[in-house]
């Protein structure tokens, strides 16, 4: 237990308080008792026996209850009490090494609990700063947004009943278009500050808070090694000569010896404990917006004709704030790396408190860009396409036309045929995902063309690598012609092996050329090649089905994604099928291939005949053996071996997310929470968490690791030997949680073997570091495997 895991609520910095209260008065009892000490032992031993009652007096007892120091300090009034003659050269050496010290550690103590509550007033400030912010952000929104109605209904009443000429219609005119110009950019500062102040608040929360208190940790630490070095210099010079005053000391020596300074706050911590504060939630009303017609949209900037040469603007000094940011944290992290002395002093304090409010500035910074960025490269190029211009001479005519592409949308007059084979073309995509068409577009002149939802209309999309990645509506004139910028063509392929052939860029702003054309990846199947056959269950985006494949009649199973789900959900469904078809392994479930040529979304994997793990343990729970218990222990472990040695983490680890195959083989499935990393920290809450499975240091601040694993495999291993059990049964997962952290694990399973439960403790440990790798896991369940079947030998 320490400070930073364990005092971050409100209750908890009073109490913290509270005992630094109580040390100050400590520390005046004791520089106002040894005072009065040194003058007695001057006077020899006239004043001894009230000097040790004074002494015993310390305020806010009840607050240092378990205190190793307060129980020191009365040993040490005790041998005073039995004092009664001290020499004078004990007495002067007493004053200038014992009391001055005091005062000084008196007045250092002060000063760390000033800043401490400095620091925690600041940290206060800053999220109700936040928290005030949005809700005038969301006022001044409110406030443009009936200017902007009144504005309208005064615009159309004059559009519709006194024609459309005058200077009465203009001044209407004008006023409207300026109301609905700052509505728009008022729109574009609340999303800003709403992404902004998230990041900001949950760097607060998650770095700066936990970082004060371990700071705070250190500088008390401290000060307990400074007051035990006080209580050894007034056992020393309070030696006596006689045997009888000698085995006084030695009972005072072995009293301050007893102070532990990791042990001092230990009782404290236990009886003040909070859980850390929930973090704050920033959304965005959605009842703003209900009255824009649909030009506005909730938490997505608007990116039109009214907003561009801000958006502009606004990046470019949203990005040079950025850099400044960075050159200051760098500064202060090198000023502290030329730190010499590995004690904290308040210069190095107050460097690392400067680097973390840098950080979370920092991080305040990049979400905005970010936000703009995305929104602009959304645009697909720097002009604007047709159909975002919001000028009122075209608020109420028709939109330009667009595509209606294969996708099965509005497609009756524009089928693949008059499209020219499109989806025959092997440059064409179907509708791969933009962060999917990212990563295949890598040296300049790259393309490949794709569909993509916008405003419920099925659009083709040109996608090329060129300063960056550029994405190009293809438009379509009102004869149903395609172009760009220049001539027209009957089809997209004739229009894009124009492009292609003659050198010429795309549009003049962007100067991209297409070069070279990327072909579809040999996992890109055709959704044609996949016969449906039955559903067999469902998953978190779509069914599940057992299907066959057209060419080779194999069998496979394939997950379906919901055509409804928005981008985002896509995208995180096609994650599971960018992971899986980099591995290879007997305990991996296999990729055979993913459909993106249309929707659904679909991705096809090896059908494992035995289904889910957790189903088969319960379905076979009077017959399954130990020794298949240990050979699925064995496959899983081997399974996640291979993923943590290719930097995987799995994060949602369970009997229901294990398949089994022929002779009880386990497959490792479900990839969907999975990420490519050593170390991945959540930022975006704990929604969907599987809290009986998840290690406490994700469950409390976010950081994954391998390790993390570990922790879910031993609940695994115990899922497997309770024969499809729940685990923490009749707790409720915030009960769970708050028990495992007070150090509850699961009891063994009847029958399980002492050395299997010995190994799910050590997957269990607190501390990630005490965990063993799962190469040393599968070492070690091979191990029980052979000793519970030793192999034949001839």
């Amino acid at each position: 237990m320490g400070f930073s895991t364990s005092l971050q609520g409100q209750a908890s910095h009073e109490a913290l308080l509270g005992r630094q209260d109580a040390e100050i008065k400590l520390l005046e009892t004791m520089k106002r008792c040894l005072t009065t000490k040194v003058k007695s032992d001057r006077e020899y031993a006239s004043t001894i026996s009230s000097l040790s009652i004074q002494g015993k007096k310390v305020e806010r007892y009840d607050d240092l209850a378990g205190s190793l120091i307060t129980q020191s300090w009365k040993d040490i009034m005790d041998s005073i009490d039995q004092t009664a003659r001290l020499i004078k050269q004990q007495a002067d050496s007493m004053e200038s090494l014992v009391v001055e010290h005091i005062g000084n550690l008196y007045t250092e103590r002060r000063k760390a609990r000033k800043l401490y509550q400095e620091e925690q007033t600041w940290l206060s400030n800053q999220f109700q700063q936040l928290t005030d912010d949005v809700a005038r952000k969301k006022t001044e929104y409110q406030k443009n947004l009936e200017a902007y109605k009144l504005t309208r209904a005064r615009f159309e009443e004059h559009y519709v009943n006194r024609g459309r000429g005058g200077r009465k219609l203009d001044d209407v005119r004008e006023k409207y278009q300026k109301a609905c110009r700052k509505l728009h950019l008022t729109h574009n500062e609340y999303v800003l500050l709403l992404g902004a102040v998230a990041e900001c608040e949950h760097d607060l929360r998650s770095c700066y808070l936990p970082s004060l208190l371990r700071r705070q940790q250190t500088i008390h630490e401290e000060f307990i090694v400074a007051w035990k070095r006080i209580l050894q210099n007034t056992v020393k010079y309070s030696d006596f000569t006689s045997e009888k005053f000698q085995e006084i000391h030695a009972r005072v020596q072995a009293a301050v010896d007893s102070i532990k300074p990791l042990e001092e706050y230990k009782d404290f911590i236990g009886k003040h404990r909070t859980r850390p504060a929930s973090p704050l939630r920033f959304t965005f009303d959605e009842n703003l917006v209900d009255d824009t017609s649909g030009k506005l949209l909730p938490n997505k900037l608007t990116v039109d004709n009214l907003t561009i040469d801000w958006l502009r603007s606004r990046l470019n000094e949203l990005e040079n704030s950025l850099k400044s940011t960075l050159q200051n944290r760098q500064a202060t992290q090198s000023s502290n790396e030329n730190t010499c002395d590995p004690r904290m002093t308040m210069l190095d304090y107050s460097r690392e408190r400067e680097e973390l409010r840098l950080r979370c500035q920092e991080k305040k910074l990049q979400r905005q860009v970010e936000v703009i960025r995305g929104a602009l490269n959304e645009l697909g190029c720097e002009e604007l396409p047709s159909g975002c211009d919001l000028s009122m001479e075209g608020s109420f005519a028709e939109p330009p036309p667009v595509i209606k592409g294969p996708c099965g949308i509005n497609n009756s007059n524009n089928d693949q045929k008059s499209n020219g084979g499109l989806m025959e073309e092997e440059w064409f995509h179907g509708v791969l995902p933009r962060e999917e068409v990212v990563r295949l577009l890598v040296v300049e002149g790259d393309f490949l063309v794709r569909e993509t939802m916008r405003n419920d209309e099925c659009q083709i999309v040109l996608s090329v690598c060129w300063d960056g990645h550029k994405h190009f509506i293809v438009q379509i004139t009102p004869e149903g012609h395609y172009r760009f910028e220049g001539p027209t063509f009957p089809t997209i392929p004739e229009l894009i092996k124009h492009q292609w052939q003659s050198g010429l860029p795309v549009t003049s702003r962007s100067g991209a050329i297409l070069k070279t054309p990327i072909p579809r990846e040999r996992w890109e199947l055709n959704n044609d090649d996949v016969i449906l056959i039955e559903k067999i269950g469902r998953g978190n985006f779509g069914d599940v089905y057992k299907a066959q494949l057209r060419s080779c009649k194999t069998e496979v199973a394939v997950k379906t994604c919901k055509v409804t789900l928005p981008d985002e959900q896509k995208r995180k469904f096609l994650q599971e099928g960018r992971i899986l078809k980099q591995y290879d392994h007997p305990n991996i479930v296999k990729l055979i291939g993913i459909c993106v040529q249309k929707q659904p979304i679909m991705i096809v994997m090896e059908l494992v005949p035995g289904g889910s793990l957790l189903t088969y343990l319960r379905k076979n729970a009077s017959t399954i053996t130990t020794g298949e218990q240990l050979g699925m222990c064995r496959d899983a472990a081997a399974g996640m071996s291979y993923l943590e040695s290719k930097f995987c983490i799995h994060r949602d680890l369970a009997a229901r997310n294990c398949l089994v195959g022929y002779d009880s083989n386990v497959k490792i499935s479900d990839f969907g929470m999975s990420r490519e990393e050593e170390e991945y920290i959540v930022s975006d809450g704990m929604k969907q968490i599987p809290i009986k499975w998840t290690a406490p240091e994700a469950l409390n601040f976010g950081k994954y690791t391998s390790l993390c694993d570990v922790w879910s495999y031993g609940v695994l291993v115990w899922e497997i030997f309770s024969k499809g059990g729940n685990p923490y049964s009749g707790m409720s997962n915030s009960q769970a949680r708050e028990k495992i952290d007070a150090g509850y694990r699961l009891p063994s399973p009847d029958g399980t073997p002492e050395e299997v439960y010995r190994l799910m403790l050590r997957c269990w440990e607190y501390e990630p570091e005490k965990r063993p790798h799962f190469d040393q896991i599968y070492t070690i369940v091979e191990t029980f495997c052979l000793a519970f079947n030793p192999p034949n030998i001839v």
